[in-house]
Parts: C-alpha cells; structure tokens; sequence
C-alpha cells in the first residue's frame, strides 16, 4: 500500500480515531482545525481537540477563520497533498479547496447518507428512533454533505445507546473506514455512488434550548429525547430548586398527569406523567450538583405523588 499525503481537516474529538489510524500508514502534513475557542476562568483560549491531539504528534496545525485567504490557500496548496480528509471540521471548503488534492477531498461522516446530512446525525438518529446507523465516506462537492459515496459501514442503534456511547462506536468505525478507503485508492473513485437527493433528511445543529423536556409528548418519544441529549448538553427540566438535567430515564406503562411526579419504582426510579405513558428517572443533576440516582435526588426534593415537577404548574392535581 503506497502511503499518501493527506492533510486531516477536523474540530472535535469525534475526528481523532481517524486522526490516529491515518497517521499509521500515510504522512500527515498538516492538520487544519477550527480556531481556539475561549472558554473557563478568565476566558484563556483552548485549542480544539484535533489541533492539541496534532500537537503530540508532532504534526504542524492550522487553524484559519476561512479558506479564502489568498496567502492561507498558498500555504494549503504547498502541501501537496494527495487526499485532504475531512472530519466534522465546521467549514464549508470552496470550489478552489475541493480541487487542490489528487484525489480529492474525502469526508468521513457520521450517518448513512443521504439521511442525516448536517452537523448533528448522531443526536437526530436517536431521537427520531432509528433501527440503526453508521458512516459514510463520501467524495466532497460543495453542497452539504451531498457528494457520492464511496463505502459505508453499519451498526444497530440499541435501546441502551446514548449520543456518547454511540459517537464513541461511530468514530472508530469512522477510522476503520477511512483507514481502508486510502488503502484502496484511486480505485475505489470508480465505485462512488451518487445520493438520492429526494431522500435527504437534515441533522439540524443541536441547542441547550432544544434539549427542554415537554411532558406532554409520549414516554416512548422523552426516552429517546433523553438518550439522544446525554451526556451533553443533556435533556433538563425546570424543577422547584431549578434546572435539572435528566442523564438516563426509560419509559414505561402507565398512566398519570403530565409533568407530575407519581412514586417511585421498587428500585428508586422516578416516575413522571406523560402524554402517553409514564417515564422513570434514573439518574438526574440538579443545578449545581453532580449526577445522582433518582432516590437521592428525591430525598432531597420531598416530592409528593401528583405533585407538579414544575414550579410554574399547580403544585396538586
């Protein structure tokens, strides 16, 4: 296998299995990152996961704010890089990026195009309940995520997964694919497949203020909801002492109002009304607090059954 020169392009930690595998058998010239965000006391500058993991590599970082700048698309193009791979990076790359590299720019994403175009595919999978997931490798055009693609790999999405435990599997499947789609270039080009457009679906970028938890929905829809926004930035609700984040909950049968506190399981869960169903708390974080069984949470809060976990709802029904 004839080793490449890639520039890696990619933000989060999600890219650095990737990162890593690639590093083995090719030559990375350079990595390209999102800028350092500030963040923490006083606001220092951090950079992002991929640009600190490039540094203990010994691999030259770059992080420009756009690819437009004549004199950082001279220092891109001085690579002379075979492949530019593209991980979760947070940038759109335009006409004159996407055809500086031999083989062009491949991007290694975290859905079975053409579902779950977008920033956010592993969140939006969870929530809306699919069977199951994966990653694509596709040949960049300067659509989203529109381009063909060149080979994929699967997995099942389980009752049990959240969105950590499932961007963990994804991103070394990710690296895997990525790893074997450079082995078998230029071939592999040939065997592009173009999207079906009509069945795009998109993963919209998730918020805080998203992540709220609306009773009135079915036990079965919160569960997902709630695994899909675990651990960060985590489904919450507003409860008498305030926020609450809900880390892991499961629905089950029953009836009761909702947003209403009606027992606890045998075994300390927390059950809550819903639009169709009951949902039971598990484990929850109080604000200010750190993540907690429901048991303890409930023998702080003194709940009483039919009372409101809200505060702007009647305390009794």
């Amino acid at each position: 296998m004839p080793r490449r020169r890639i520039v890696f392009m990619g933000s989060p930690g999600f890219a650095i299995p990737a990162l890593d595998r690639l590093a083995e058998s090719h030559d990375i010239m350079a990595v390209y990152s999102q800028p350092p965000r500030r963040a923490g006391r006083g606001m220092q500058e951090h950079p992002q996961p991929v640009a600190a993991h490039a540094a203990t590599l010994n691999i030259p970082a770059f992080h420009p704010q756009r690819l437009s700048d004549a004199d950082d698309l001279a220092i891109l193009a001085g690579h002379d890089a075979d492949m530019f791979v593209v991980v979760a990076y947070g940038l759109l790359l335009p006409r004159r990026v996407l055809d500086m590299p031999r083989f062009g720019c491949i991007n290694g994403h975290a859905s079975l195009l053409p579902r779950w175009r977008g920033a956010a595919p592993i969140q939006r999978a969870i929530a809306a309940g699919d069977a199951e997931t994966g990653v694509c490798a596709m040949l960049m055009e300067e659509g989203l995520d529109t381009g063909p693609v060149l080979a994929r790999r699967r997995t099942a999405i389980s009752e049990d997964d959240t969105a950590g435990s499932l961007h963990d599997r994804l991103a070394t499947l990710n690296a895997d694919l990525l790893a074997d789609v450079a082995a078998r270039l230029p071939d592999i080009l040939d065997a592009a497949v173009p999207q079906d457009d009509s069945a795009a679906t998109y993963a919209h970028k998730i918020s805080s203020a998203e992540a709220v938890i609306d009773w009135s929905r079915p036990a079965t829809q919160l569960a997902r909801h709630i695994r899909a926004f675990a651990p960060a930035p985590a489904a919450w609700f507003t409860g008498h002492r305030g926020r609450v984040r809900v880390l892991k909950a499961y629905a089950a049968n029953g009836t009761g109002p909702e947003g209403c506190y009606l027992g606890s399981t045998d075994d300390g869960g927390l059950q809550v009304g819903t639009g169709d169903g009951v949902l039971v708390l598990e484990t929850v974080q109080p604000a200010g607090s750190r993540p907690m069984p429901a048991q303890a949470f409930l023998n702080g809060a003194r709940l009483v059954a039919g009372q409101s976990m809200a505060p702007d709802l009647p305390e009794d029904v």
